[in-house]
């Protein structure tokens, strides 16, 4: 049975924005990312990482440690991103 995420962005509209975000940040990091499908990127970080994630397959027998490895890459990445970005806007705040 697939899961649904539990991931609920608190800003409405804030999807596209995010989906947008992770296609930069990932194309950054060396992906090919489709941007009209950002979400695709984790079957080239899977591939990357050995994990036998496949499209539209079974998945089922993923263990959770290799999907996390999956998504930790992904959402690690980001996160990351996100406290530069901040901190860049601190110390432009500052020095207005």
């Amino acid at each position: 049975m697939a899961r649904r995420s539990r991931n609920r962005l608190i800003v409405p509209g804030a999807e596209q924005g995010m989906r947008q975000f992770k296609a930069e940040v990932m194309r950054r990091q060396g992906y090919a990312v489709d941007p009209s499908r950002p979400d695709d990127v984790k079957y080239e970080v899977a591939r990357e990482l050995g994990v036998p994630l496949t499209p539209g397959g079974d998945n089922g027998n993923l263990t959770t440690e290799a999907a996390g490895h999956v998504g930790g890459q992904i959402g690690g990445t980001m996160v990351r991103e996100m406290i530069k970005l901040a901190q860049q806007q601190l110390v432009d705040q500052q020095r207005q």
